[in-house]
C-alpha cells in the first residue's frame, strides 16, 4: 500500500460513545480519510479494585457493555469500518495501532474528569506526531450553545434549565456515515472479551428485574419504538416515572445513554415527532426537563472538575461524617431500620438497577440518616448499576447528600415515601420475601 494512503488512515477511538448515528467523531473520520478503522479497548483499570473496596465495573454494566460493543461491530461492519477491540490500555493499544496502520488522526469523545485526562494527556506526549480531534458529543445543549460560560454555569438546575430553554437550540442529529468501500475492512480481527476474562463472574438475569434489557444501539432504538410509538406510554411519563415496579413506569433509557448507545439529541428529536405525531402534554416536555438535568450534571462536573468526588462536595462543606463501617455494610446489604431502603438495596445487588425514586431515597437515608461518608454509596453505585454516568451519578449524590446543587438541603422522610409510592407494600414485598 503506498504511504500517501496510508496516511490518510483515521482512528475512532470509542470509550463512551458506542453508537454509529449522531456520533461527530465517526462523522469527521469518515469524511476526512479514506481509510478508518475504530477500537474500543477494555481497559484494566476498569475492573481493579477502587479505593472504596468495589470493583470500579460490576457484573452488570459489564454484561450490558459486552453486548454493546457486539452490536458496534456490527454496526461498523455495515459501514465497512473495523472495530478492533483489546484487554489492554489504551495508551498502549493506540501507540501500536498508529505505528501499524500509519495513522494521522485519532477522531473521540472529549471527556474531562481526570481519569480520562491523564489517558489522553499520557497519549498525547507519546504520539506527537499524531493529530488529536475530541468532540462534545454527549449533551443535549452543546457547550458552545449555551447562554453560560462554563465557569459561570448557576448552582441552580432551574436557573440553567430556564436559559437553556429560552436561548439555546437543541442541534440536529448527525447522520450515519456512507459506508466505505469494501476493502476498507481489516483481515484482522480481534475477540471480545467475556464476564470472566474481565475477573467477573456470569450471572443469570433476576426475574424480577425492571431493566432486563440488552446493550447495544440496536436494543436503544428499539426501546424507543417500544416505548414511546407502540405502548405510547410516553404520553403518561410524568404521572408514571415515580413508580417501583415493572418496566414501563419510566424510560429506562438511562443505560444506554450513559455508555452512548444513543445520544440525548436522538431521544429528544423523538419526542419531538411524537409530540407532532401522536400527543404533545407534560409528559412529552418532562422526558426532556429530564434530559435537561442530565446535561446539568455533566455542567456541573465540567465547571467543578475533581470537587464532585470530594467530601464536602462543590459547597466545599465540612460537617461530621460518620465512617461506622458496620452501618455502610448493612446499608449495603439491606439490612436498616427502613423496608423501603432494603428493598431498593436488595433489588439494586440482585439486578443492578434501581428506580430514581429508590435511589434519592437510599442516598438520603445514608447521608442524612445515618451521616455517613457519601462517596461510599456513590462508590457502590458505580460498581453495581448499569446505567452508570460518573456525572448524573456523583452530581446526584452530592445534591441528595447536601453537598452539592439542592438549595433547599431536603432530607427524605423514608417512612412517608414508602406509603406514598409503596402505599400496598407491593415492592417491598417483591424484594424482601424470602
Amino acid at each position: 500500500m503506498p504511504t500517501e494512503q496510508k496516511l490518510k488512515t483515521g482512528l475512532i477511538w470509542y470509550r463512551n460513545d458506542l453508537r454509529t448515528e449522531d456520533l461527530e467523531s465517526l462523522a469527521e473520520a469518515s469524511k476526512h480519510h479514506e481509510k478508518v478503522l475504530a477500537v474500543y479497548c477494555f481497559d484494566p483499570r476498569h475492573y481493579q479494585m477502587t479505593c472504596w473496596g468495589f470493583e470500579k465495573t460490576g457484573k452488570f454494566r459489564a454484561q450490558f457493555l459486552l453486548e454493546t460493543i457486539s452490536q458496534l461491530r456490527q454496526n461498523l461492519e455495515k459501514l465497512h469500518i473495523s472495530l478492533l477491540i483489546y484487554q489492554e490500555k489504551p495508551e498502549e493499544v493506540l501507540s501500536r495501532l498508529v505505528e501499524n496502520y500509519d495513522i494521522s488522526t485519532i477522531y473521540y469523545q472529549k471527556e474531562w474528569t481526570s481519569e480520562e485526562r491523564e489517558v489522553e494527556d499520557t497519549l498525547k506526549a507519546k504520539l506527537k506526531n499524531v493529530s488529536f480531534r475530541s468532540y462534545y458529543q454527549q449533551f443535549l445543549y452543546h457547550p458552545e450553545d449555551i447562554p453560560f460560560e462554563i465557569n459561570k454555569i448557576p448552582k441552580i438546575f432551574t436557573e440553567f434549565r430556564k436559559a437553556c430553554e429560552k436561548k439555546s437550540e437543541v442541534r440536529q442529529l448527525i447522520p450515519r456515515p456512507d459506508p466505505k468501500p469494501a476493502s476498507n475492512l481489516l483481515n484482522e480481527t480481534t475477540e471480545i472479551p467475556d464476564l470472566n476474562s474481565l475477573g467477573l463472574q456470569n450471572f443469570e438475569p433476576d426475574p424480577r428485574s425492571a431493566f432486563p434489557f440488552k446493550g447495544g444501539e440496536n436494543e436503544a432504538k428499539k426501546r424507543i419504538s417500544d416505548y414511546f410509538w407502540q405502548s405510547k406510554n410516553l404520553a403518561k411519563y410524568k404521572q408514571t416515572r415515580n413508580g417501583l415496579l415493572g418496566t414501563d413506569y419510566s424510560s429506562k433509557l438511562s443505560a444506554w445513554l450513559a455508555n452512548g448507545s444513543i445520544s440525548p439529541r436522538q431521544i429528544y428529536h423523538e419526542v419531538k415527532k411524537f409530540e407532532k405525531g401522536e400527543t404533545k402534554n407534560q409528559s412529552t416536555y418532562w422526558l426532556i426537563f429530564e434530559l435537561i438535568w442530565r446535561d446539568f450534571f455533566k455542567y456541573v462536573s465540567l465547571k467543578h472538575g475533581n470537587a464532585i468526588f470530594r467530601l464536602g462536595g462543590i459547597l466545599e462543606k465540612d460537617p461530621r461524617w460518620n465512617q461506622e463501617e458496620e452501618d455502610f455494610k448493612r446499608w449495603v446489604a439491606g439490612e436498616t431500620s427502613e423496608d423501603f431502603v432494603n428493598a431498593n438495596m436488595k433489588e439494586l445487588a440482585a439486578t443492578g438497577f434501581m428506580s430514581n425514586r429508590g435511589r434519592q431515597n437510599v442516598n438520603s437515608f445514608l447521608a442524612k440518616e445515618l451521616h455517613h461518608d457519601w462517596r461510599k454509596g456513590a462508590a457502590y453505585f458505580e460498581n453495581v448499576l448499569i446505567d452508570y454516568d460518573v456525572h448524573s451519578n456523583w452530581g446526584n449524590w452530592m445534591y441528595n447528600s447536601g453537598v452539592g446543587n439542592d438549595p433547599r438541603d431536603r432530607k427524605f422522610n423514608i417512612k412517608s415515601q414508602a406509603e406514598r409510592y409503596d402505599p400496598d407494600g407491593e415492592y417491598q414485598e417483591l424484594w424482601l420475601k424470602n
